[in-house]
């Protein structure tokens, strides 16, 4: 069957992961990835269901929470991790997208509308490629921040929550049935 190497070719992850990944097995790759924005965007091409990803997403969002200065995207945040939870219905969670995505074209300068309501937006939005980019860009601004106070990265996060979902949806993809 298909090695971990030929599943990330196979579903047009980028040069820069593949390189990283290299003959590493998927339980290696899951547990010292430093990319949160990857293992996000691989959890949405193996299948991981959109509740725990909204979890992982949500958590991730929160990082950056001191960053949101339009309550729209705070409760945008929250809404993901109640979701990801079981305690926010779908109809929540988009109306939650919705208002984040009108934080965001409200802001008047750039800086402010990535600020305001980008992160929060990504947390909730269901493309996990683009809360991924969203999440990436917040974890960078704030990683030095995060590391000297212990805080969780991204990557810390993707794999307390979606870790091991990852991790068995690309066995089941990758691995014979009868191994």
């Amino acid at each position: 069957m298909k090695t971990f190497k030929e599943y990330l070719h196979s579903v047009d992850a980028c040069a820069a992961a593949i390189e990283w990944a290299g003959d590493k097995p998927i339980e290696q790759v899951v547990t010292e990835c430093h990319r949160g924005d990857w293992l996000l965007w691989l959890a949405k091409k193996c299948g991981v269901e959109l509740q725990p990803l909204t979890l992982a997403k949500g958590h991730c969002a929160n990082t950056v929470r001191h960053l949101m200065s339009d309550e729209r995207s705070v409760k945008a945040v929250d809404v993901a991790i109640a979701f990801g939870e079981g305690r926010a219905t779908r109809d929540e969670l988009d109306a939650a997208t919705a208002a984040a995505y009108a934080a965001a074209y409200a802001a008047t300068d750039a800086a402010a509308a990535t600020d305001a309501a980008a992160y929060a937006d990504a947390a909730t939005y269901a493309d996990a490629y683009v809360a991924a980019a969203y999440a990436a860009a917040a974890a960078a601004a704030s990683a030095a921040a995060a590391a000297a106070a212990g805080a969780y990265t991204a990557a810390d996060i993707c794999r307390k929550y979606i870790g091991d979902l990852i991790i068995q949806k690309v066995n089941s993809i990758t691995k014979p049935l009868n191994q």
